[in-house]
């Protein structure tokens, strides 16, 4: 069990118990989940480099300019 303790002002009842159920809520909150595996930084450089595909009549000719 962990002791509070304040060490500068004066808060007020309600003040206290306000920053009670803050830790308290704060405690019982279950664990962030862990990660996805990271693709690799092949993956992530081909996924950020190439542009959308859109396609429709003449995108053909669009396609060989960056």
């Amino acid at each position: 069990m962990t002791t509070l303790q304040i060490t500068k002002g004066n808060p007020t009842p309600e003040e206290l118990a306000a920053l009670v159920t803050v830790l308290a809520a704060r405690a019982a909150a279950p664990a962030p989940a862990p990660d996805r595996q990271r693709a690799s930084n092949w993956a992530t450089y081909w996924r950020n480099a190439r542009t959308p595909f859109h396609p429709g009549p003449g995108q053909w000719r669009a396609s060989a300019h960056p």
